[in-house]
């Protein structure tokens, strides 16, 4: 189960303490010495993280990993005042990046997301969720399923390790151009055709829509979020970013995971996401590029009872950004969380929005074997120092994906 409220603060720190991992899984934790007679008959080989913080690995449960390119024109664009629907008709935003999908292979868009992956464990996550949406059209979606499945399926880095990868289908991100004018078809076509070959090649878990102003309706993102559960894929949602849509209370409605972003969600749906298991994830990365002062209101979904998660967003066009230590000092500076409530957000919280709070997010007995240890003495030095990655070690399934000191 998530946490709520004051239980956020409960990191259950263990000084001085060991964890003893075998076969991928969490074996014991406690005191060095008290897990010494264990490990030597296990034969377990000893890592020395004596002065830093080992914890859970990072959860990032919201990430557009699979794109082509980049989107720094439209970066350079918006630095010098051009709004996000003049990006747009200068031909960037969303129809540019999938325009280059469309032109950029399964290979190269998978090498490119590797290099991605790299990075994310390199900085602390050892599972990550990532959307398609960058294809909009039916073959380029299903395109970018295939390369993130070939992902799953292979190492990150030189031949042996991977982290975690949860497939989502954003099955409404934005209207192509080929379909201005027939918008009733495109939505036919994603609904007869995408989710249905989606879910019998089981090649995503989740079903999202981009609910808000210039993306899709209410009405449009209830039909196709209902297909895509009709198919056995749980619904995400974008929620509440740009405007109030009522999107929030569609999440509740339709029992999703996680309505994400969250900057302009009323008093009233605080109240019904409280009493909800739909979890609030906040995106503040999001903020922090497109230079927005409106945070979403975390300390009152904290104190309302809502269940918060916290993610990067990464995309190439609104987030950049893979680090979830930057994550944390966003939190909270902006969004004022202290740190523990962040570290909370961050690990078991975000692990629940994936339906996976029983294998990952916390470090448990029985539990993956996913953690990380960071060069710092006291674990709110982490978003403290912001802009810096303190990860030395970064554990996958009992694995040793790297390590340094």
């Amino acid at each position: 189960m998530p946490r709520r409220g004051r239980d956020l603060d409960d990191l259950g720190i263990v000084p001085g303490g060991s964890v003893l991992v075998a076969r991928g899984r969490i074996v014991a934790i406690g005191r060095a010495g008290d897990l010494q007679a264990e490990a030597r008959r296990l034969r377990a080989r000893a890592i020395d993280c004596r002065g830093r913080v080992l914890m859970p690995g990072f959860v990032d449960s919201h990430t557009h990993l699979v794109f082509a390119g980049s989107r720094v024109e439209d970066y350079e664009r918006r630095l010098a005042g051009a709004s996000y629907e003049e990006i747009a008709r200068a031909g960037g935003g969303i129809s540019h990046t999938a325009r280059l999908v469309a032109e950029t292979s399964p290979r190269a868009l998978e090498a490119q997301a590797r290099r991605f992956l790299g990075e994310f464990a390199a900085h602390g996550t050892t599972t990550v969720e990532v959307k398609t949406g960058y294809g909009l059209e039916a073959e380029s979606e299903i395109k970018l399923l295939r390369v993130i499945r070939a992902l799953d399926r292979h190492s990150v880095a030189e031949g042996s390790i991977r982290i975690g990868i949860v497939p989502t289908l954003l099955a409404l991100h934005s209207l192509p151009a080929s379909y201005q004018g027939r918008r009733a078809e495109y939505l036919e076509t994603i609904v007869d055709r995408l989710i249905p070959f989606a879910a019998e090649q089981q090649m995503a878990e989740f079903i999202d829509c981009f609910c808000d102003r210039g993306a899709f309706t209410v009405d449009e993102c209830r039909r196709v979020l209902a297909a895509g559960a009709a198919h056995g894929l749980i619904p995400r949602l974008h929620a509440e970013q740009l405007t109030r849509s009522g999107a929030a209370r569609l999440g509740i409605e339709t029992k999703a995971a996680s309505v994400d972003h969250l900057d302009h969600i009323s008093a009233a749906d605080i109240r019904a996401l409280a009493r909800s298991s739909t979890v609030a994830t906040l995106l503040p990365g999001v903020n922090l590029h497109l230079g927005l002062k409106n945070y979403a209101p975390a300390r009152r979904l904290i104190e309302a009872g809502a269940a918060i998660a916290l993610a990067t967003d990464f995309n190439p066009g609104t987030s950049p950004i893979l680090s979830m230590q930057l994550i944390l000092s966003l939190a909270c500076d902006a969004m004022r969380l202290s740190p523990t409530e962040a570290i909370s957000a961050a690990t078991i919280n975000a692990a629940y929005s994936l339906r996976r709070d029983h294998e990952i997010g916390s470090l448990e007995p029985g539990k993956q074997a996913d953690l990380i240890a960071m060069e710092v003495d006291d674990y709110r030095k982490i978003p403290y120092y912001a802009g810096w990655n303190h990860c030395v070690l970064t554990v996958h399934k009992g694995q040793v994906l790297g390590a340094s000191g």
